[in-house]
């Protein structure tokens, strides 16, 4: 049992450090400049980050849901949500008229190579994080209807 417990110990810098790499991969925003969720989480006590596509209906589902209460939201918590679009070099092109259309307040990037949804080990989509910090302190993946109450319940539980 020392044994176990003398490892678990020495992994813990190696699981901090793999979740810092996380937040450093290399992002664009819509307008082509590089940054990371670094940047966010460094700026904010709370962010939401949801990781999507264009060709995903539970996903934009999921973003329509939490845009008609984010402002709400960011007045009650002051939370930031990025959305981070996982579509490849062949659908990114669908990403800017459709947030257009949409008229999402909220932050878009993107991760046309997918390094962050593989560091994040994201098999599927939505996937929804809450970092504080800098730590991711909360991980849901697809969305139901109703879902965004219990995000919102988890962002205040955080702060």
């Amino acid at each position: 049992m020392k044994k176990i417990a003398f490892l678990l110990f020495l992994s813990l810098p190696l699981i901090s450090f793999s979740q810092n790499q996380i937040l450093d991969t290399s992002l664009k925003t819509l307008n082509g400049e590089t940054t990371s969720l670094t940047e966010f989480s460094s700026k904010n006590d709370l962010v939401i980050v949801s990781l999507w596509a264009t060709w995903c209906v539970p996903c934009k589902n999921e973003l329509d849901a939490i845009s008609e209460v984010y402002q709400d939201w960011q007045d009650e918590t002051n939370v930031q949500l990025v959305a981070v679009s996982v579509d490849d070099s062949r659908t990114v092109n669908r990403v800017r008229p459709l947030i257009n259309g949409k008229d999402w307040e909220f932050t878009v990037l993107l991760d046309t190579n997918n390094d962050l949804k593989r560091a994040l080990n994201a098999t599927s989509i939505p996937l929804t994080l809450i970092l504080k910090n800098g730590a991711i302190v909360y991980r849901h993946s697809g969305y139901t209807p109703g879902s965004e109450e219990a995000l919102f319940e988890e962002v205040k539980k955080n702060l």
